[in-house]
């Protein structure tokens, strides 16, 4: 109990000296806030841009295969001149495909082109427009908020119908409430039968806010599906209980048959899958990990060498003061404890300043930038921790030294 009430007071000496010397708190409070804003700022900014492109990237679907002229992996030397001369998908591969893959649960093609669509004296010119076979909203998740998707009907026979995007409908028609309105591209009139629900900003520019969704047996009356200029893609979702590797090696199968490709021959088809993007952003965001641990680093050693300094300036005016502490039977370990308190607890406060700071710049990115900034529960641990730490650091010098001071030298000390 001695103990305990010999530390407590210890420390409560520390929080006076801290209150008591303003200008020499403040300046210490700087350096490590300074440090810890630098560190966690960097570190929310990696987590919050990597959550918001994995999200991304999750929306292209952890079990669907794309299968397209173009492979999804890139680097110095990407053989784009054997990609070049590929046939692009074809609508009746896709069918073929559904016909015959035993591990695909749903198949759809689709093709895209840019538009002008207008309404009345209102137009968006470079509208996106999409042209899908039936089974494109069991492949790609979406909501409708108003209306319908396609029946088997309308998309079999072509129909002149639309599902488009809710800024779209803002942009022409003021609202977003249009079903059963009509629009004009390219002089053809098409029947609003749906209104996607909101989905914000994308990052791989997926969102539906702005699309043109239309039946691909009415887009190829209008346009040419087999054309480069269009992308056209077939995307294919495993059944449950099957790998995205079993769906593979069945589609390489497939795909080389309805080619007719000869043992010795390559693939002239990609088969692309969201795993492809999210191996190639472990290792950048492994690299950008790396260089904010470093960058931060050197802020925080500043902050650090801030926080030794002040203390060693604080033993100095307070040795006169430690020698009658230690006169009147303050043991070593005491006067230690005292002054790693004092280090720490400057650290700690101006490392709560430097993640408060932090939340309020996340709050400011949010409302300018479309990604999700936000200060995670493992940032807030992290830099409280380092905060701790680094007072222990760089408070343990400064605190030995006023530890083994000699009490009658330091009473006389002027």
């Amino acid at each position: 109990m001695i103990f305990f009430r010999l530390v407590g007071d210890s420390i409560k000496f520390a929080f006076s000296s801290l209150i008591t010397n303003k200008l020499r708190t403040f300046l210490s409070l700087l350096g490590i806030t300074i440090g810890i804003f630098s560190i966690i700022s960097v570190m929310t900014t990696i987590d919050s841009l990597e959550r918001s492109i994995r999200d991304n990237v999750s929306s292209l679907g952890n079990n669907t295969i794309y299968i397209q002229k173009w492979p999804w992996t890139f680097g110095p030397d990407y053989p784009w001149w054997k990609y070049i001369n590929r046939p692009l998908p074809t609508l009746e591969e896709a069918e073929e495909i559904s016909q015959q893959s035993l591990y695909a649960d749903h198949v759809a093609f689709a093709a895209s082109t840019e538009k002008t669509v207008g309404y009345e004296d209102k137009s968006v010119a470079n509208a996106a427009i999409f042209m899908v076979s039936h089974d494109y909203d069991l492949v790609r998740e979406f909501n409708i908020e108003k209306g319908r998707y396609f029946s088997p009907m309308e998309s079999g026979s072509g129909r002149n119908v639309a599902v488009i995007g809710p800024v779209l409908a803002e942009s022409l028609f003021g609202t977003s409430d249009v079903v059963g309105k009509e629009f004009k591209m390219d002089g053809r009139k098409l029947s609003i039968i749906g209104v996607f629900k909101k989905e914000g900003e994308d990052m791989f520019n997926n969102s539906m806010d702005e699309v043109v969704l239309i039946p691909v047996n009415f887009g190829r009356t209008m346009f040419d599906i087999k054309s480069d200029a269009l992308n056209p893609f077939i995307t294919v979702s495993a059944k449950e209980n099957v790998s995205t590797e079993q769906l593979i090696d069945e589609l390489t199968i497939i795909m080389r048959t309805l080619r007719r490709l000869k043992p010795v021959e390559e693939n002239d088809f990609a088969l692309n899958q969201a795993s492809m993007i999210s191996k190639s952003l472990d290792s950048i965001f492994g690299i950008l990990d790396i260089a904010g641990i470093i960058i931060g680093g050197f802020a925080i050693l500043v902050g650090g060498f801030g926080i030794a300094n002040i203390m060693f300036v604080s033993v100095k005016e307070r040795t006169k003061e430690i020698g009658i502490q230690k006169a009147i039977g303050a043991k070593s370990y005491l006067i230690m404890i005292q002054f790693l308190t004092e280090a720490s607890v400057l650290s700690l406060v101006g490392g709560i300043i430097g993640l408060i700071l932090v939340w309020l710049l996340t709050l400011l990115a949010r409302s300018m930038t479309p990604l999700a900034f936000a200060l995670s529960v493992g940032n807030i641990i992290t830099g409280t921790l380092i905060s701790v730490a680094i007072g222990v650091v760089s408070g343990y010098a400064p605190a030995r030294q006023a530890a083994k001071l000699d009490p009658v030298i330091a009473m006389n000390h002027v």
